[in-house]
């Protein structure tokens, strides 16, 4: 059976585990979200050792370029003037004879943190190095943050920061990036900057350092088709029109799709309480009523249309079906066809 101190962790648990002074000879990060796979290897090359030791201490290998004979013996040589030595093999997805590390990782030296970037995907759980990754090292798996995990976590980065924001200043920056999250710990970071002692962060904050309309985006759009404002949303395709890095169509159209299929879910809802059914269709309750407004102005047939039409329109903006028509183009003729 593995030993528990083995197991999966996050990246939190083993920066935190290293603060202590706490190492295991072996650390695996694999999967599909590079920042936190990043964070634990900018550590460990970082501050794991001081400057003075690492210039003795600290080997660094990319996968592409790697041997891994070359690299097995780097992890065998004992420490100079230190406790330990670092040992950071880095895009180990694409290091020929990965396999080859089995018998290191079956025998580590103890005095050797052997740390290894596998990004993009994960070692196949059916092989050998696999089963003894689980027993003898430590694994952090990463996937892709859902979009709705967004928010949640933004803030919880702002609040390491020291500051606030108020939601739609949040809903504004989540929105605008999507899921990069290290682009999102940079906006934060350059927000922090420019407020100065101030500590709240507000929208004009957010079009101001960051470069986020307050009133032309994507959020606002799909308030003006919330509400049937045409010209309210003609107005917003205009500026995307003009400003055509401002919100590409490939990233509207999902946005819309997201918005309109949580309004489509209202209508199977039981009756209950607004604050009730926005935690069941996953929407933060303060913007929940842009969703029952939705739900009033367009009827179940009206909302069931509005999710063909983006489908259509999404495969027009493919070239599918189109002659070659403007993004803007595509955007006032569905928006029209939407509020009919």
């Amino acid at each position: 059976m593995a030993n528990p101190i083995f197991a999966a962790m996050s990246a939190e648990k083993i920066i935190s585990e290293w603060k202590k002074g706490s190492f295991k000879p072996v650390y695996w990060l694999e999967g599909d979200e590079p920042y936190f796979i990043d964070r634990v290897v900018d550590y460990a090359e970082h501050k794991i050792l001081s400057e003075a030791e690492a210039g003795f201490n600290l080997s660094v290998f990319y996968g592409r370029d790697a041997d891994w004979a070359a690299v097995v013996n780097a992890c065998m040589r004992y420490p100079m003037f230190a406790e330990r030595q670092v040992v950071l093999l880095k895009e180990a997805q694409h290091m020929k004879d990965i396999d080859k590390l089995e018998s290191y990782v079956d025998n580590p030296l103890s005095s050797t943190i052997f740390v290894v970037s596998y990004k993009e995907k994960k070692v196949d759980g059916r092989s050998k190095l696999a089963k003894l990754l689980k027993t003898k090292g430590v694994v952090l798996s990463t996937k892709k943050m859902y979009e709705n995990q967004l928010p949640e976590w933004t803030t919880q980065m702002i609040q390491q920061h020291g500051l606030t924001i108020s939601p739609k200043a949040l809903n504004l920056l989540v929105d605008h990036i999507g899921n990069d999250l290290s682009r999102i710990e940079n906006e934060i970071e350059k927000l922090a900057v420019n407020l100065g002692a101030r500590k709240g962060i507000t929208e004009d904050d957010i079009e101001n350092y960051i470069g986020i309309s307050k009133e032309f985006n994507v959020f606002e759009l799909q308030d003006a088709l919330g509400k049937k404002d045409l010209s309210k949303a003609i107005r917003i395709i205009r500026y995307f029109e003009a400003n055509p890095k401002a919100a590409p169509i490939q990233l509207i159209l999902p946005a819309l799709y997201n918005f309109f299929s949580k309004v489509f879910m209202i209508y199977a809802m039981p009756n209950a309480d607004e604050k009730s059914i926005a935690a069941a269709i996953g929407v933060n309750p303060f913007f929940g009523k842009d969703y029952f407004v939705a739900a009033r102005k367009y009827d179940y047939a009206g909302v069931e249309k509005i999710l063909l039409l983006l489908h259509h329109y999404n495969l027009r903006s493919l070239g599918v079906n189109d002659g070659g028509s403007s993004d803007a183009g595509l955007l006032k003729e569905m928006v029209v066809k939407m509020m009919q």
